[in-house]
């Protein structure tokens, strides 16, 4: 779980609340983002894509949909559901190390992003991620101080070439 004393926000809602549960997905989550994956991957979208990291215990590539936030020509991806999540942690066991499928695969290398650095681009992913930014305790518009005091509990990550 990511932190007891932060409720998913996307939990309030019954429907979302049958995908996501204490800030991990359900057995139905987990399917849907195998078919959100399937379609990320066809390169259909200029945001979504399938993120591959290697799994930190059994070393198998992990494939996970992710939505791409583009700030200032910078392309970043933010954790929706905190830093428990399995993408982050992997990510932190590979050292960064990843690939991107959207179409064509490629090699990158995330950075993670200082927490003073994320409110604009926090903002950017909840006006582009339709599904992710239910996960976000602010809303489309908010300024910027909003997102700044989030900040700390989403962890973002600057997409960088290998």
């Amino acid at each position: 779980m990511y932190d007891a004393t932060h409720v998913d926000p996307a939990e309030r809602n019954p429907v979302r609340r049958l995908f996501y549960r204490g800030w991990r997905p359900t057995r139905v989550g987990r399917w849907a983002n195998r078919v959100a994956a399937w379609s990320s991957a066809l390169g259909l979208s200029s945001k979504a894509a399938v993120l591959e990291v290697r799994g930190r215990a059994s070393g198998e590539r992990r494939s996970t949909p992710v939505v791409i936030a583009t700030v200032d020509d910078s392309h970043y991806l933010v954790s929706m559901l905190g830093p428990g999540s399995d993408w982050v942690k992997n990510l932190e066991a590979a050292r960064g190390d990843a690939i991107i499928r959207q179409g064509t695969r490629r090699a990158v290398r995330l950075v993670g992003v200082p927490p003073a650095e994320r409110a604009p681009i926090l903002r950017e992913y909840v006006r582009v991620a339709t599904s992710g930014r239910h996960h976000l305790p602010v809303a489309v518009g908010a300024p910027l101080s909003e997102f700044a005091a989030i900040a700390e509990r989403y962890p973002v990550y600057r997409i960088d070439p290998a």
